[in-house]
């Protein structure tokens, strides 16, 4: 291919080269496709034998097929065009050919090639010893095609990265198809893959055939083959078949369907196997497939898609569900321990915004009870924003209304409404001001009450009600100047709160179970995450922002604490930070250097004795090519056990890639649990709990990605074990989809 590529360097050199329109005053434009229009420096014609000579810089248009050459000599009597030197013909659907000698007819669109490198416009090379074209087909002997450049950065010729050899070869424009005989694919120059029969489409339309397949082991299932069938239904749908064969399980089918319209799209996709199973697995966190398992149909549905059917409404919905709880993990689907079943339609206007949904999850969780996960049907909530008319702020106006059904559970139903109203103003000395007014209306129903997990979270039973007021002045006092050759900006913030008492655990708690003190909460008008539960308190919130920012290099930060005025007993739970009249510490620092460092620490310090009750490092060093990923958080808050979203850990997560050649890259990360007895007091972990290492090797250019990973899994979940596996990775660009 490079060789071939290298003879017709010449005229390759013309892709780049502006073209020379045929309306030059030297070549009028035909005025139907039986004229020919072209151009040229000399143009000899001999009346007796009814031959045409054009020489030097020739260009030939008719019916949509240019031609050009350093010389061509047609014959008016055969309809014989021959073409010399340079030559290269381009039909209507942009493919250019290039030859050192062809002979074609007089219309341009047949015609036979010597030496032939064919240029496909939608992407890639075929090149060949002899090609013809007849009836708009190309067919091409002792051929190659390749999707990979020929050249390099230098205009030097270089060897493909893969090419298919074949005996014989067949383009048609039209069906946008290749078709082999005899062919075989070359990797690096080394035939590896024999290829009988073979075709593929070209361009981006795609095509019905094999795509490339996966190939992949691990301890549990064995080897894996993976051979993708993709169907081409229409333009806009299209179909998958995959079937799944393993060494030591019985094989899988996998399948999927899209669809898009003007309106929307949607896509199905599902697996199906009849596989061993233990039913017993799903309370046994470290069970292992044993004897005892029995063999049954296993299988994962999702499907989702949405549609637009006016300006401001929208429906979508998703299905997940899957047969049992072990399945994803087992074939290596996906690693959720929740999946979300959806249905909604959604209203957005400018001013206002309406949405009617549902959901309902499956757990996957080993040891959850099914019975205790919600199913939340209907969930509505309307809002309208509009100005208002007296003072100038902006006021809000939500309804919301939730009904929550357990099939083992506390079932519970929730109602208000509410309005908020919200003013900014700027004083003469810069202070930005911020006045909030927030007025909310309760209604709950509650039933099997006694089948809550945490009596806590629980409320009075039957019909309860709960008024809402609450009133905010949030003052920022913005200092800027330049610092360091840059802008510096100091910012102290002060915030005060007043609500009164309210009635907060007589109503059940369903949303706002997960709090904890942090700087995206730490000025909020109510510091608890949903509707169920409101901060009744009246506080004082003060803090600092700072930031500098310098020519590829930029500082933010962020502290503040919080202290309640008044003294009665908190609804926050020990270990939020928030529990004592006195909140805890928090902050936030960004770093960003250029492209290469950045570097976010979250943390809050113990009232006390500022002991670290939570670290959290997210850092990225490093260039696109070659860089280091850093996680690590310990959470340390001495909570009380029985709460959910509240244990203690530590944990350590590292990635990065290395970039030790051009195309070559080394990769690999690994996730750490480091929680101990003195982060969780029930852990019986020492420390150091490897969950996965995972390690690689890839080479990637222009055309081609080969890939090697490794990856090794320190947790068992059922009949899903912990061991090894391996997964090799071949994408072909340019060969169909």
């Amino acid at each position: 291919m490079a060789c071939l590529a290298c003879a017709q360097h010449g005229a390759a050199q013309e892709l780049n080269a502006p073209p020379v329109p045929v309306s030059a005053p030297d070549a009028p434009v035909p005025q139907s496709d039986d004229q020919i229009g072209f151009a040229a420096d000399r143009l000899d014609y001999d009346s007796n034998s009814e031959v045409v000579t054009a020489s030097g810089n020739v260009q030939l248009l008719r019916e949509g097929n240019r031609l050009r050459a350093d010389a061509v000599v047609w014959n008016r009597t055969t309809g014989k065009v021959e073409a010399q030197g340079n030559v290269s013909v381009t039909d209507p659907e942009g493919n250019i050919a290039y030859g050192d000698r062809f002979e074609v007819t007089d219309t341009l669109k047949d015609g036979v090639v010597d030496n032939m490198l064919l240029v496909l416009e939608s992407g890639g090379r075929l090149a060949a010893a002899r090609g013809e074209r007849a009836n708009g087909v190309y067919t091409l002997h002792k051929a190659a095609y390749t999707g990979c450049a020929v050249e390099d950065s230098d205009g030097c010729p270089k060897e493909p990265t893969w090419q298919i050899k074949a005996v014989r070869v067949v383009y048609d424009p039209v069906q946008a198809r290749v078709r082999y005989t005899n062919a075989n694919i070359e990797i690096f120059g080394l035939p590896l893959i024999p290829l009988p029969g073979f075709s593929h489409p070209v361009g981006g339309e795609g095509g019905n055939g094999l795509l490339v397949p996966n190939i992949r082991y691990d301890r549990t299932n064995g080897v894996e083959v993976a051979l993708p069938y993709y169907l081409k239904l229409a333009p806009n749908r299209d179909l998958t078949i995959t079937p799944h064969v393993y060494s030591g399980t019985l094989p899988m089918l996998e399948a999927n369907f899209r669809h898009r319209w003007d309106r929307g799209a949607y896509q199905i996709t599902g697996y199906a196997t009849h596989a061993s199973r233990q039913d017993a697995s799903s309370s046994l966190p470290n069970a292992t497939v044993s004897d005892e398992s029995q063999k049954d149909f296993r299988g994962y549905l999702d499907a989702s898609g949405g549609m637009q059917l006016t300006p401001e409404w929208s429906v979508n919905g998703s299905i997940r569900v899957v047969s049992d709880r072990t399945f994803l993990r087992r074939y290596d689907i996906n690693r959720d321990d929740r999946l979300r079943s959806t249905l909604g339609a959604q209203r957005i206007g400018q001013n206002s915004y309406f949405s009617i949904a549902g959901w309902a999850v499956q757990t996957l969780r080993l040891g959850d009870s099914q019975g205790q996960t919600p199913i939340a049907l209907p969930a509505i909530d309307y809002r309208l924003r509009m100005t208002d008319p007296l003072l100038g702020g902006r006021i809000q106006l939500q309804a919301n209304s939730l009904a929550i059904t357990r099939t083992h559970g506390q079932d519970t139903q929730r109602a208000f409404a509410a309005f908020e109203w919200n003013l900014r103003k700027l004083t003469g000395m810069g202070q930005e001001v911020t006045f909030t007014t927030y007025l909310r209306g309760d209604i709950y129903h509650s039933s099997d009450r006694g089948l809550n997990t945490i009596p806590l979270y629980a409320g009075d039973p039957g019909w309860q009600a709960r008024g809402i007021a609450a009133a905010a002045v949030d003052v920022r006092w913005p200092f800027m100047g330049e610092a360091f050759g840059g802008v510096q900006r100091i910012a102290p913030r002060v915030q005060i709160v007043a609500a009164p008492r309210l009635a907060n655990l007589s109503v059940p708690n369903e949303d706002a179970r997960a709090i904890d003190l942090e700087d995206s909460n730490l000025f909020a008008l109510n510091r608890f995450a949903g509707y169920d539960r409101f901060e009744d308190s009246t506080r004082i919130t003060y803090g600092l922002e700072y930031s500098l920012s310098l020519p590829g290099f930029s500082l933010e930060s962020v502290l503040g604490q919080s202290y309640r005025l008044n003294n009665r007993e908190s609804i926050l739970p020990d270990g939020t930070g928030l529990s004592d009249r006195m909140s805890d510490v928090v902050g936030r620092t960004t770093v960003r250097y250029k492209d290469f460092i950045s570097l976010i620490h979250r943390f809050r310090l113990d009232k006390d004795g500022l002991s670290v009750r939570r670290n959290e490092i997210d850092a990225t060093i490093g260039t696109r090519k070659t860089y280091a990923l850093v996680g690590y958080l310990r959470l340390n808050r001495n909570a009380a056990t029985g709460l959910e979203d509240l244990q203690d850990r530590e944990e350590l997560r590292l990635g990065g890639r290395v970039q030790f050649a051009r195309f070559w890259s080394l990769y690999g990360s690994t996730v750490i649990d480091l929680t101990d007895a003195k982060e969780d007091p029930l852990s019986v972990a020492d420390g150091y709990e490897p969950v996965r290492h995972r390690l690689g090797i890839t080479y990637e250019d222009d055309c081609l990605t080969l890939g090697l990973t490794w990856r090794r899994d320190y947790q068992a979940a059922g009949d899903a074990r912990k061991g090894n596996s391996y997964q090799l990775r071949l994408a072909f660009r340019n060969i169909g989809i």
